[in-house]
């Protein structure tokens, strides 16, 4: 394990280790001289993202046995692909690879509570993790949430703290709330974006030391899906892989800023105004903190970014669920691009879905978001 520091991009600034954003300028903080990709580092024994510890700037300090999820074998619509289970991590989400690291690095930094801005599985994740530690975490959520959302969090040991009125109330709350506590933001934290970064390495072990033609991921922020090209690249600076698989991001008909500005060519996505969608957990109007990055990853990889509508989602999800793979509306998003793909001549490929979600959530009355 490798000590670093985070520094802002944009201007050079290098604030304290429990900052969440530059407070300077704004920007987004990077860990600083990430250390480099070495297979034989590996700890072969470890059935963890902890495998890669030496690659991965912060000691291990909250885990739940976190990733190595199974690569599977799925076949759906006359079309074979791989299928990342995240869905089976701790909590039921992927969130838990980013926030074991994110929560590991705040533990190790002094941090006896942490706030989170959340209703579904990236508060129930720092919510447990959070526990898993031995701190509090005080999870910023509507008022009108699902009860079974709410009860999750709780059930995990997070401290509910209700905020009326539209999203950006109940970040605002947070954000002041983060200026005497810090912020476990899977947004923002870089740390977060480095547990994303395993799976990656993951896929690539799976694959027998390959890499996979493309990666379908839905995107919300878009935290999975950097974290993955990060990873990834990480292997191709290592001579490790060929080339970088084909990224591909998939968002709802009803918010689809990613793929509007991938459409019209644009660097950085615009605010839409979102309308309703079963993928709850991609709702998000405009990608903000990094939206630039994933449309600029989406280009030099000769990715895409494609938009499906409810009933191709939920027929997804219902198709993957009779085949025994549980997964929420927002992880079916990606399967039901697939035939998208297939249409654009990429038929025979190898492709990674990312399931994100758990399905089971839903089934007992706490959807994931």
């Amino acid at each position: 394990m490798t000590k670093t520091s985070v520094i802002c991009p944009e201007c050079g600034h290098r604030p304290g280790p429990l900052a969440w954003r530059c407070p300077q300028c704004g920007a987004p903080l990077e860990i600083e001289s990430l250390p480099p990709f070495d297979h034989t580092a590996i700890v072969p024994h470890e059935w963890s993202l902890w495998r890669y510890a030496r690659m991965l700037p912060v000691s291990r300090q909250a885990s739940l046995g976190e990733g190595m999820t199974p690569l599977a074998h799925a076949h759906l619509g006359g079309i074979d692909f791989r299928a990342k289970l995240e869905y089976l991590n701790p909590t039921g989400s992927y969130k838990d690879r980013g926030t074991a690291t994110m929560i590991s690095h705040m533990l190790a930094h002094g941090a006896s509570e942490v706030v989170e801005d959340s209703s579904g599985n990236a508060g129930a994740s720092v919510a447990a993790y959070s526990g898993a530690g031995g701190i509090r975490a005080r999870i910023f959520v509507p008022a009108d949430a699902l009860p079974g959302k709410k009860a999750l969090i709780a059930a995990f040991g997070g401290a509910l703290v209700e905020v009326d009125g539209p999203q950006r109330n109940r970040a605002a709350a947070c954000v002041e709330a983060a200026k005497t506590t810090p912020y476990a933001s899977h947004s923002w934290s870089p740390y977060f974006i480095l547990g994303q970064m395993t799976a990656a390495w993951e896929i690539w072990e799976q694959l027998g030391g390959r890499a996979p033609d493309a990666v379908i991921c839905p995107v919300g922020q878009g935290c999975l899906f950097l974290g993955l090209a990060r990873g990834f690249r990480a292997l191709d600076a290592a001579g490790l892989i060929e080339r970088l698989p084909a990224m591909v991001a998939v968002q709802p008909s009803g918010c689809d800023p990613i793929v509007r500005a991938w459409e019209s060519g644009a660097d950085a996505p615009e605010a839409v105004t979102p309308t309703y969608s079963v993928a709850d957990g991609i709702l998000i109007n405009t990608p903000a903190v990094r939206g630039r990055e994933i449309l600029a990853t989406i280009r030099a990889t000769g990715g895409a970014a494609l938009r499906v509508d409810n009933a191709a989602i939920l027929t997804a999800r219902d198709a993957m669920t009779a085949r025994g793979f549980v997964i929420e509306p927002t992880s079916a998003a990606a399967v039901a691009a697939l035939p998208a793909l297939r249409e654009r001549g990429d038929a025979g490929a190898e492709w990674v879905v990312m399931l994100t979600g758990s399905g089971l959530k839903l089934l007992s009355g706490a959807p994931g978001a």
